[in-house]
């Protein structure tokens, strides 16, 4: 898709702070108010902004351990695949799951309160799905970077 810089300029101000004021918005992307609530209406029509939300403070929440989880299935057959998908699907603690290249078939992004609450998570929840043959997971240390906000 390629995008104006006008446009640009909108989806970067929109990361940094969705709650702003259209009329804040308008200023600090230099268009007029109603060219700039057009826009955005034209850009989640097209699903380019999939969604508006607010971002937790994990830490405030008592969810501080974040692990990184690699799974290789047993299975690749596309109903071991779909079984995984769904196990995926139904876990809020699993953040984010990439299927990848290398020895492992997918890394998740999980996010618990402690070691033990991730013993319970993986014994009971990932290692219960018949086609998942492995998990090698590692524990995040320290954050050094963390944002939502894509290079645009």
């Amino acid at each position: 898709m390629k995008l104006s810089d006008h446009e640009l300029t909108i989806l970067r101000e929109l990361q940094k702070d969705v709650s702003a004021s259209l009329a804040d918005l308008s200023t600090r992307c230099g268009i007029a108010q109603s060219t700039l609530w057009r826009k955005i209406n034209e850009m989640e029509q097209a699903g380019l902004i999939r969604g508006r939300v607010a971002l937790l403070d994990a830490a405030k929440l008592d969810l501080k351990l974040v692990v990184f989880a690699h799974v290789s299935l047993g299975d690749h057959s596309e109903k071991a695949v779909l079984e995984f998908a769904s196990v995926v699907q139904a876990h809020p603690e699993i953040m984010e799951c990439h299927a990848v290249s290398g020895q492992s078939d997918y890394i998740l992004k999980i996010r618990v309160q402690d070691v033990e609450s991730y013993e319970r998570f993986m014994t009971h929840s990932l290692l219960r799905n018949p086609h998942v043959h492995s998990v090698q997971s590692s524990f995040g240390l320290k954050e050094l970077k963390y944002t939502t906000q894509l290079p645009v």
